[in-house]
């Protein structure tokens, strides 16, 4: 099962809040077979402690780490907001990579996440992207350098 693929991208989408947002980032994580449905709730328990807006337009939600036992594989799912979302202090996120990781995996996870998404010209494509292969191929060409 691969860490990302098409079924856990979604483009163009539109929420009424980042709660929304998150969920739809979870379900995606749910239905890849990454994580259970309880994972989703975790997902937004920490968003409640702790926000996930990591700056630059990028969210990345992921569960607490009493969610551990909820997770059944390694995954990524990405979601895109070409309006943007409100995610608290006037701080817009047109991206959410939700996470679901085994182990210690969300660090290096997180850490290329972040990585691929502080490339400005990484980002801009990412957010013109306009079918999910092209997104993953933006994703895993950064993750691999």
């Amino acid at each position: 099962m691969s860490i990302l693929s098409v079924d856990k991208v979604k483009l163009n989408a539109k929420v009424e809040d980042k709660w929304e947002a998150i969920r739809i980032a979870g379900q995606l994580l749910v239905s890849g077979g990454h994580a259970l449905p309880g994972y989703v709730d975790k997902m937004i328990e920490r968003e409640q402690t702790l926000s996930t807006y990591m700056g630059g337009g990028l969210a990345i939600p992921h569960g607490t780490k009493d969610s551990k036992d909820l997770i059944q594989s390694t995954g990524l799912s990405i979601v895109q907001f070409p309006d943007g979302i409100d995610f608290g202090d006037g701080e817009r996120a047109y991206l959410l990579v939700g996470i679901a990781a085994e182990g210690d995996d969300h660090l290096d996870i997180l850490t290329n996440v972040a990585m691929v998404c502080s490339d400005e010209d990484n980002l801009e494509q990412i957010l013109k992207a306009s079918t999910a292969e092209e997104m993953i191929r933006i994703f895993e060409s950064g993750m691999e350098a």
